[in-house]
This record gives C-alpha cells, structure tokens and sequence, in this order.
C-alpha cells in the first residue's frame, strides 16, 4: 500500500512541479532556470518543515504512509533535481559559466537555506 500512496503523492507533485513551471516561465527569463531553482527551493523548504512537523518531537504525529505520501511522493514529484543537474550542463556546454556558477551555488545555497528555515517554522509549532 506504501508505493500506492507514494505513486499518488509522485503524480500529484509532478504535476504541480510542470504547473509552476509553466507560471515561472510566463513571467520569467528564458535565459536562466529561475522555474527550476524556485521549486527546488520551495520544495526544500516544504519539506524540511513537514518532516520537523511530523517527526518524532513533531507537534502532529501522521501515520508512516502520510510521510511517505507527502514526503517521498508529493516533494520527490515536485522537486526536480535531475533537472537542475541537466540545465547546469547545458549552461557549462554554452559556456555561460556565470550562470552555471549561479544556480549551482544559488539553488545549494538557497535550498540549504530553504530546508533549515521550514524545519525552524516547524520546530516554532511544535514549541506552542
């Protein structure tokens, strides 16, 4: 029943990834990743403050298959890693270093940044 809930969860988070890109996209530079780095870092942020939330200290406790759905399904869908890793090469193979520089290092940074400030909003929950 595990890999039900987190199919679901992929699915769902798929398709919320593709629509967030698409509103980046009509609204953003076609010259740089910005649809990419921003769900990475949505995501990151998501989901730090979702297993903080929900973990053992966690202010509310979900049953295993609810992380799995949230957690493994709707932010592995949504969060596209394999596509930042793919955009950086193309950058790197068009030479535009400064921008593969940039969201290499803005979208580690901001995704670290982005998992630490989820957990601490939830760690604040958990303290009410």
């Amino acid at each position: 029943m595990s890999y039900i809930w987190i199919a679901v969860g992929a699915g769902l988070g798929g398709m919320l990834r593709y629509w967030v890109s698409g509103m980046v996209a009509r609204f953003g530079p076609d010259t740089f990743p910005l649809g990419t780095m921003l769900i990475n870092i949505s995501g990151s942020m998501f989901i730090g403050f979702f297993a903080a939330l929900t973990g053992p200290q966690g202010r509310l406790l979900v049953a295993q298959n609810t992380r799995l759905f949230v957690m493994t399904g709707i932010c592995g869908g949504f969060t596209t890693f394999s596509s930042f890793s793919l955009e950086t090469l193309r950058l790197m193979q068009d030479r535009q270093w400064g921008l593969a520089t940039v969201n290499v290092l803005g979208s580690v940074a901001l995704c670290l940044l982005g998992v630490w400030l989820g957990n601490q909003l939830a760690a604040g929950l958990n303290q009410r």
